[in-house]
């Protein structure tokens, strides 16, 4: 496919045109102009043609429709309640896979990118594979999780950075990333799986398994950086250039210069989304349930973000609303 232009400004800028100040955001986020809400999930036999869209689905889920071809990052979609939010945090909470929310929402797909394997970024990922055939790209511990799950192995593919995937009207670029550490500088459920393990019945059964981070270029279309936890390998990042990036909200600061860092590896993308800032064990409704420390956290990084690009727009998402860059 042809080489893309990554320093480019968006070609409909209008579409991203919100501005969210910390300020604005504690009385509410503004849906952006021409971004087209939906409350209700995507027609299952509809084929989504011209412009690419992005669906967010809470904590580093998103749907992106390219054509008749769609590609999920990190989809997550049963939102079970683990005390994470409420306390206590019961690490023994069984992976029970709500159908009922999958189902009407993934009519199709043809790619599913991992970033990591905790429960909130893959304990979906099986179920969809095998309802829909697509393809899983993730970490080697990604790839022996999804044998566990019975997927076949002629879906799943070990990718671990610097791969560049063509899928000819757009390409997926992987790139080595890093996990965020908690106040006590640990990361939660560490480990990898270097052969299939018994298939998961806990969320403490699925490990970190090392982290990944996706560069999605889509042919005569924008360039989307898509991450899944508040680190950054920022030597990684070098000529990526992205026109928007997807970024994880931190919630410790454990993690040095994280926004510095990701930012200017990236190049200062045109617009930043945050992403993973939602309280992910309630129902996908807008507007997006926000914990009052997060909300915050979620301030402060508008704020910094501002301050570190101030030529950046930052978009705050809502649940399943077709956004355009």
């Amino acid at each position: 496919m042809p080489s893309l232009d990554r320093r480019r400004f968006l070609r409909d800028a209008a579409a991203t045109t919100a501005l969210v100040s910390a300020g604005g955001l504690a009385a509410g986020v503004a849906t952006p102009a021409q971004a087209a809400p939906s409350t209700a999930a995507p027609t299952p036999t509809a084929r989504r043609k011209g412009a690419v869209s992005f669906r967010w689905w809470g904590t580093a889920g998103w749907r992106v429709d390219i054509g008749d071809r769609t590609v999920l990052v990190d989809p997550f979609l049963s939102r079970i309640d683990t005390g994470l939010f409420t306390g206590p945090f019961r690490t023994d909470t069984a992976l029970t896979v709500r159908t009922d929310m999958i189902d009407p929402r993934v009519d199709r797909a043809t790619t599913v990118l991992v970033t990591h394997t905790h429960w909130d970024h893959f304990m979906d990922v099986p179920y969809i594979a095998k309802r829909t055939g697509a393809r899983v790209f993730g970490t080697l511990t990604a790839y022996h999780l999804g044998l566990a799950y019975g997927v076949p192995s002629a879906q799943l593919s070990a990718v671990k950075g610097g791969e560049v995937l063509d899928f000819g009207d757009h390409s997926v670029e992987v790139v080595g990333s890093l996990h965020s550490r908690n106040p006590s500088y640990s990361v939660a459920f560490p480990g990898v799986r270097v052969s299939p393990p018994p298939q998961p019945a806990t969320i403490a059964d699925l490990p970190e398994g090392d982290t990944l981070g996706y560069l999605l270029r889509v042919d005569g279309g924008p360039s989307v950086y898509f991450t899944g936890a508040s680190d950054v390998a920022e030597r990684n990042l070098t000529g990526l250039a992205p026109d928007v990036a997807m970024v994880a909200m931190q919630n410790a600061t454990t993690t040095g210069d994280y926004l510095p860092r990701l930012l200017a590896g990236l190049d200062y993308p045109k617009v930043v989304v945050p992403v993973h800032y939602d309280n992910f064990e309630t129902e996908l409704r807008n507007p997006p349930p926000v914990a009052p420390t997060d909300r915050t956290r979620l301030n402060e990084m508008i704020a910094a973000v501002r301050r570190i690009s101030p030529r950046s727009r930052v978009l705050v998402p809502e649940y399943e609303t077709a956004y355009h860059f």
